[in-house]
């Protein structure tokens, strides 16, 4: 599972001295990539870059770093957070200037905003030609600044060394991020002195700040004091690497927990203190929770909108106490009765022994009652004869919980589908699910699934996609045959773009402008890539499809044609409150079979 983010080691910070090596920029880049070790590049060459990839044939690295090509940047970018996600480690990814640099961004800010660290390193034109638009140039430094932790150019050789070594320091330590790194060509092909022995020093920039242990001890108080607490848990727990602590709290103080569509599975779904998720599509029950609580105890989660509906009327029976490593995020849209910063990995070890062990029988009573109405109204209770999506996302977890091996991870494109996962596949792990939260990016599923994949060449892996979003980055199904990868791909394929769709059927008054989608047949499509496929239309096929893409050693597509207008209920309106949900139509008797309306 993910590496633990954690303050560094201060034998670490002072390297002993090394005696400088020559060599060129470009030999810098791999000689610095060894170091951090770096086993995996995802890229595309193209001029300005060149003599960085030109470099890599003779020197040791080429044995040692694995060079992925892609078929688009933006892929790149994809692959190296997938790679982050699933291990902790900095991903990498490279292009050239341009539209090779420019090509990256969707990429980079969907990891920024997911705080995945990334290392990108681009190619620039000469230092000479800078500035004057020369050919494929572009200033990809102002480009990506407002979507990168931090970001470089480099123009002169002597500087690159300590560049690289400062990029991956900023991109793991503290809250994880993206750094880029604009070499400009000449550079590349400049001698200088290399050496990696530099302590980094960087006035202002405070990864793991001190937390206070009278403030800790405050917040240990309220939730000794706390009827009815509940825990809001987001992605930090996973970052921090102490999901298993959160778990002992969970069960020391008797305290329920709701995640984000990021901390999903940070407490194991099976256990009975889970909610799931909360926000705009989360469980009735778990929002119901969020504004009921008399305590809150938000944990690694930055207050997204998506979580919170309208702040005026999120949470307001409770008080809040906020456990965040990042200061700027404190505040920032809900304002906490009590902050706790630093680092979770510190934090929660430490509040642990001040929380006294406690019992909730009444709040947890009326939380299982509210658990028990919403289950009954559930799509999958209904007595449907159509492939619905729902059930090929319950099966898919039946078939690959039931699999050999680590649990599986699942990587989701963004739209209906991606809620569908987060509601009836059942996490067992921090980590479990890869997905775009912050930005919402259609097309990162298969991207992302091969660079987890690649970082877990033993774990079963799964590519979640719907119709629309699979076709924004279905050119990566050649990248999947040259790197022989098992990943195996299930679209949910409804015949539109069906989050969009929902909206204009909800508030558009069905007015479905640009968003019924053409596909082609993807599994012909997949045979043209070398890999088999399959197209599904019946419930009764869908497990057999599962199981045979399962036992495929290779990759594999399933095609899921589903119900078309089939909805992601419960549903927060924009400018609802959380708990101000749009629910399931109540199903139709017809003839003696229990129906629904088109569009639930």
């Amino acid at each position: 599972m993910t590496e633990s983010t954690s303050q560094s080691d201060p034998q670490a910070a002072r390297p002993k001295e090394e005696p400088p090596q020559e060599m060129t920029g470009a030999q810098m880049v791999w000689e610095a990539l060894l170091r951090e070790g770096v086993d995996t590049v995802f890229g595309h060459p193209g001029g300005a870059i060149l003599p960085t990839y030109d470099a890599l044939s003779p020197h040791e690295a080429a044995g040692r770093i694995h060079h992925v090509l892609v078929r688009h940047e933006q892929c790149a970018a994809h692959m190296a957070d997938g790679y982050a996600r699933s291990t902790g480690k900095v991903g990498v990814c490279m292009a050239t200037s341009g539209p090779g640099a420019t090509n990256l961004v969707t990429g980079l800010a969907t990891a920024q905003m997911d705080s995945v660290p990334i290392v990108a390193i681009t190619g620039q034109v000469p230092t000479h030609l800078l500035g004057t638009d020369a050919f494929q140039e572009s200033d990809v430094v102002g480009v990506t600044q407002p979507i990168t932790k931090h970001n470089y150019l480099v123009t002169d050789v002597n500087e690159l060394p300590l560049i690289l070594k400062e990029a991956f320091y900023i991109a793991r330590e503290g809250r994880p991020g993206v750094v880029l790194i604009d070499i400009c060509k000449d550079v590349q092909n400049d001698t200088g002195l290399f050496r990696y022995d530099f302590e980094i020093e960087l006035p202002g920039f405070e990864p793991w700040p001190d937390y206070d242990p009278e403030i800790l001890k405050a917040a240990a108080e309220m939730i000794n004091k706390a009827e009815r607490p509940l825990i809001l848990a987001g992605h930090g727990i996973q970052l921090a690497g102490v999901a298993d602590k959160l778990q002992e709290l969970v069960e020391k103080a008797e305290i329920p927990v709701v995640t984000t569509l990021l901390g999903t599975g940070t407490l194991p779904e099976t256990h009975p203190l889970s909610l799931g998720m909360g926000g705009m599509h989360g469980e009735a029950y778990a929002n119901r929770a969020i504004q009921s609580c008399d305590l809150l105890i938000a944990m690694g989660m930055r207050f997204d909108d998506r979580i919170t509906g309208r702040l005026d009327r999120f949470a307001k029976q409770a008080k809040i106490i906020h456990f965040e490593l990042d200061r700027a995020e404190v505040g920032k849209n809900v304002v906490p009765d009590l902050a706790v910063i630093g680092d979770l990995g510190e934090t929660l070890p430490a509040l642990l022994p001040l929380v006294e062990p406690r019992k909730h029988q009444v709040w947890i009573r009326e939380l299982d009652e509210w658990r028990k109405e919403t289950e009954e109204t559930d799509i999958l209770q209904l007595e449907v004869d159509e492939l619905i999506p729902p059930f090929v996302i319950r099966q898919l977890w039946h078939t690959s919980h039931d699999a050999p091996g680590a649990p599986p991870i699942v990587v989701t494109d963004v739209g209906q589908h991606q809620m569908w996962e987060a509601q009836y596949f059942i996490h067992e792990q921090a980590g479990q699910l890869l997905t775009s939260g912050g930005l919402g990016t259609m097309g990162y599923a298969l991207p992302a699934a091969i660079g987890a994949q690649i970082a877990n060449r033993d774990r079963l892996v799964w590519a979640v996609a719907g119709d629309g979003g699979f076709q924004m980055t279905l050119q990566e199904l050649a990248v999947l045959q040259q790197e022989k990868l098992p990943v195996k791909i299930a679209i949910i394929n409804n015949g539109f773009l069906g989050m969009v769709r929902q909206w204009q059927q909800l508030f558009y008054e069905k007015r479905y402008t640009g968003t019924p989608v053409l596909s082609p047949d993807y599994a012909k499509l997949a045979e043209a890539y070398g890999i088999p496929g399959l197209t599904v239309r019946k419930p009764d096929e869908v497990v057999p499809a599962l199981e045979k893409a399962i036992a495929t050693p290779g990759p594999f597509l399933i095609d899921f044609q589903v119900k078309e207008e089939v909805n992601v209920y419960p549903m927060v309106a924009p400018g609802a409150a959380v708990d101000d949900l749009i629910r399931r139509p109540k199903p139709r008797v017809v003839q003696g079979y229990s129906g629904v309306q088109p569009g639930w």
